[in-house]
């Protein structure tokens, strides 16, 4: 039994998590690839929610197989509905990585995957690529928070993983905010390279 703190007059018990009221994760739309360039997330367009309805929104990557080998999976955000994605970005990047062959591994910054004001796509893999042999792929997923506001900047954190094309076990921690105070109202996903040969990202929203 844990002892949860509610509000200044005190404390109460619980047994569970779910009885200190959390907030739900709410499916909203997946999308499969096959052989393709691009996967967008457009507010308003099939049965896509990216809006005010939500504060925080939830992207995961499911098996994504590049048709290319050594592709970097990257996003841009759009704040005109997907005519454009191009917003300014300022971001970070670090890794970790393990060879198969247990002849190396380090944590290293990647100062080639970071942005300054940068308008294009935000690379999650860096200096890393992922391979396309037919067990080879990607899995991760990203938050962004509060895309709707027209206050602030739009904040997101991301962390993914991946089959290197050379046999290498790849971490990669991504982190910064789409600089504008226009609402972001669709999310893009390719390959620096080549097609989503294939794989699942499903959006979710956060209550």
């Amino acid at each position: 039994m844990a002892i949860v703190k509610l509000n200044d007059r005190g404390v109460r018990n619980v047994s569970t998590f779910g009885s200190v009221g959390a907030g739900s994760i709410v499916f909203i739309k997946k999308l499969t690839a096959s052989t393709s360039g691009t996967l967008s997330f457009v507010d308003g367009t099939s049965d896509v929610v990216l809006d005010d309805t939500y504060t925080e929104y939830l992207f995961t990557f499911k098996d994504i197989h590049a048709g290319t080998n050594n592709a970097d999976l990257q996003f841009n955000g759009s704040i005109d509905a997907g005519s454009n994605y191009n917003v300014a970005k300022t971001s970070t990047n670090f890794r970790a990585y393990h060879f198969e062959g247990d002849d190396a591994a380090a944590l290293q910054y990647q100062a080639n995957n970071d942005l300054a004001q940068g308008t294009g796509f935000q690379n999650f893999f860096g200096d890393d690529g992922v391979g396309n042999d037919n067990d080879q792929s990607a899995a991760g997923y990203m938050r962004l928070f509060n895309p709707s506001s027209t206050t602030f900047v739009k904040h997101f954190i991301a962390t993914t993983n991946m089959s290197h094309a050379s046999d290498i076990a790849v971490q990669n921690f991504t982190a910064g905010y789409l600089n504008t105070t226009s609402a972001i109202d669709a999310i893009q996903f390719k390959f620096d390279t080549g097609d989503i040969d294939a794989g699942d990202i499903c959006l979710y929203g956060i209550k």
